[in-house]
């Protein structure tokens, strides 16, 4: 059974140091997602390596020309019950008595078509938007998939 962090004394804070990032504005052409093709938990640390992957790839554009938002809150609190395998280890530990754990970390549960993270760009920094995506889907533990969300019609050059 899953522990939040209501219920789970001492539970660690999140490493996801910002949940957005750039500027929020209604004229974006695009919304690009990051989808889960995978039932998984994404522990904190990698949702904070994922973000800032993505970020070093569009901060180029400036921080007016996108917005990009982690969707996902990590609210699972990760237990450990740690276990001493050298000789004479059986003074120090418990073994299975006691075996509730400690709180290690914090994970999200993400189930398959949930969105991770998003990005609000204009039809001209599409293609970089895709390739930050695609660089942040390496840092997670599982299958993904880049969808492309038009907002609004792009105005024809």
């Amino acid at each position: 059974m899953a522990y939040s962090k209501k219920f789970a004394p001492g539970a660690p804070n999140t490493k996801v140091a910002r949940f957005t990032v750039g500027k929020s504005r209604p004229d974006y052409d695009y919304l690009v997602q990051l989808v889960s093709e995978g039932r998984v938990q994404i522990r904190h640390n990698a949702l904070e390596a994922a973000r800032v992957a993505c970020n070093k790839k569009v901060v180029l554009l400036g921080e007016d020309n996108y917005f990009l938002k982690v969707v996902v809150y990590p609210h699972t609190v990760l237990r450990e019950n740690k276990m001493i395998a050298t000789a004479g280890a059986d003074r120090l530990q418990e073994g299975m008595r006691k075996a509730f754990g400690k709180p290690i970390g914090l994970a999200a549960r993400v189930e398959v078509g949930s969105v991770i993270l998003e990005m609000g760009v204009k039809a001209e920094n599409l293609e970089k938007a895709k390739e930050a995506m695609h660089s942040a889907s390496a840092k997670l533990p599982m299958k993904t998939k880049v969808q492309v969300v038009p907002l609004q019609k792009p105005v024809a050059q």
